[in-house]
This record gives structure tokens, sequence and C-alpha cells, in this order.
């Protein structure tokens, strides 16, 4: 009977649903999983220079070795961890001082400890790039080393980090930090840059229209909306309890500016403190002016939501 039965829901179900019925995927599923294990280790100085000394780290997640960079503050004392998630770069050309490193070093000289992960199938790290819109795989790496670096806080490579941490995810990985914000109650301060959309059938319709000419993320436009939506991060908000900021500008062609509206009206929502800006005329990736005051801002308020104890 019990085959019959498997049998059945093999050919009832879409192929993505039947994925997702075999895996934890949806938040509530994910919610009950365990997080961190293992320590961060500094394998070698990348740079040192008059404001903080870089290095290649590496840490355990999911069976796999993760690599990324850690910006550490020279000056004395111990400071809060931002963990700076980056956004889609083809696998095979990135390398892990990517484009989000400009974003870790300013805050890295504000006296933060930034940490610029490599997501699984990038630069060093191992494992296989993940394909679909959800990218649960991803946002589990990031629960994993926030879950290390508040356990490991003071101790080893982390000596000088507090165990306040925050996220900063532009594109792809704003929608990774969605997700983790939903899942981790300890994350303190979130910041949302040009990011993917909290509701993963408009990623799948972004990624499969727009971004790939049909090649990535079609599956999951089929599968039932009732479906998506339990993996979903916009639909669990109310979980959040962090602090929020986003950014968009309004001539993003890759992330609709729409999207920030959204998502900050589903904040609203469930009464999550946060802040929206509106950059006018900006496109995905800020430059000049934008950037600064993207950063003046993120600076401000990291230093409020994990310094002074928001």
């Amino acid at each position: 009977m019990r085959r019959l039965f498997l049998l059945l829901t093999h050919w009832l179900l879409p192929a993505a649903s039947l994925a997702f019925a075999q895996n934890p995927v949806t938040i509530n599923e994910l919610s009950r999983l365990s997080y961190g294990g293992g320590v961060l280790l500094a394998e070698r100085v990348l740079e040192r220079n008059q404001s903080f000394a870089r290095y290649l780290v590496r840490y355990p997640s999911d069976g796999l070795t993760m690599y990324g960079f850690m910006n550490v503050p020279n000056a004395a004392g111990r400071f809060p961890v931002v963990i700076v998630i980056h956004g889609y770069v083809n696998p095979a050309t990135y390398r892990t001082l990517a484009y989000t490193t400009r974003y870790a070093d300013n805050l890295a000289r504000a006296g933060f400890i930034t940490i610029h992960p490599n997501l699984r199938g990038h630069g060093l790290s191992q494992g296989s790039p993940e394909q679909g819109a959800s990218r649960v795989l991803y946002a589990r790496e990031m629960l994993d080393l926030a879950a290390i670096v508040r356990s490991q806080a003071g101790r080893g490579a982390l000596e000088k980090a507090l165990p306040s941490v925050g996220l900063m995810g532009h594109s792809m990985g704003g929608g990774i930090a969605q997700r983790v914000a939903v899942l981790d109650p300890h994350i303190r301060a979130v910041l949302l840059y040009g990011t993917m959309h909290g509701d993963d059938l408009e990623n799948a319709r972004q990624i499969c229209f727009v971004f790939t000419s049909r090649q990535r993320g079609c599956t999951e436009i089929n599968t039932p909306a009732q479906t998506m939506a339990q993996l979903s991060p916009i639909h669990f908000f109310s979980r959040i309890r962090a602090q929020v900021q986003v950014h968009h500008g309004t001539a993003d062609t890759q992330t609709p500016y729409a999207w920030a509206g959204e998502i900050c009206a589903a904040l609203r929502k469930n009464t999550i403190r946060h802040q929206c800006f509106t950059y006018q005329g900006a496109g995905h990736t800020f430059r000049g002016s934008d950037y600064n005051t993207l950063m003046i801002r993120a600076r401000g308020f990291f230093g409020q939501a994990l310094r002074n104890g928001g």
C-alpha cells in the first residue's frame, strides 16, 4: 500500500513539489533544524592596511568546507560582525574578492568585523552552485556561519568579535538575508540592497523570463502557489526580530523597484522596525553619491543596531 501511495504521489506531483517533499526547504521545516557547529579558522593573511587586516577564512556547513574573507579592524577592543552576502556572479568567473568587497571594506574601516562568505560552488567553497529560485542551501550556509560567529566570539580567529551579528545582502544576497532573518531570531540587523523579492514565485518568474531566457527558475513557476508560499520568507516576516533597512534604485533593471515597495509594505504590516530608502535614477549597483549615501546610512544603521543594543 505504501509503495502504491509513493508511486501515485510521484505521478501526481510536479517534480519541484516532489523535491520539496523530500528535503527540508519550507520555512517551518528549516526552523526545526539546528545550525552551527565547528569553528571558523583563518588560513592566511590576504592584506594588511592602516585600518584592518584581511584574512582568508574557512568554516564548515552541511558537510562542506566554505571559504571567504574576513576583515578585522586593527584597533583594540571587540567589534560587532556584519556578514556581507554577495549576489549572483557566474560561478565560473567568481573570485573571493568579488564586487561586494568594497562594502565589506567600508564597514571594516568604520569598526565592524566583516565576513564575506563565498557561497557553495563559488571560489574555494565546496559543493555545487544552487540553481533554484529559493536559494535554501545558501541560506543554510549563512545560518551556520551566524551561529558559529556567536558561539566562537571572543576566541580563536574571532577573538575580536562580539556575538552581535548583522547581515548585508545585495540582489540574490538580499533574498538569502530575508530567509535567514525569519529563521534566526538572534540576527539583530538586516540591510537589503537592490534585493530579490521575499516571494520566491516572483523570483522564479524573474529568473526564468528575464535573467536566463527560460533556462532556470521555470520549474518553480509551475509549482502550486501554496507550496511556494511555504518557502517564501515574505509570508513569515512576523518572525523577524532584527531591524531592517531597504535600499533600492528606481532605475534598477534587474530587481524591480516595485519589489522594494512590496517588501516594505510587508515589514510595515508585520510591525517590524524598518527604514526604506529610494534612490532616484539609481541602477542595480550604486555608484558615486548613491554609493556614498548607502554606506553612510549602513554605518549608522549597523552602529545603532549592533553596538548600541538596538
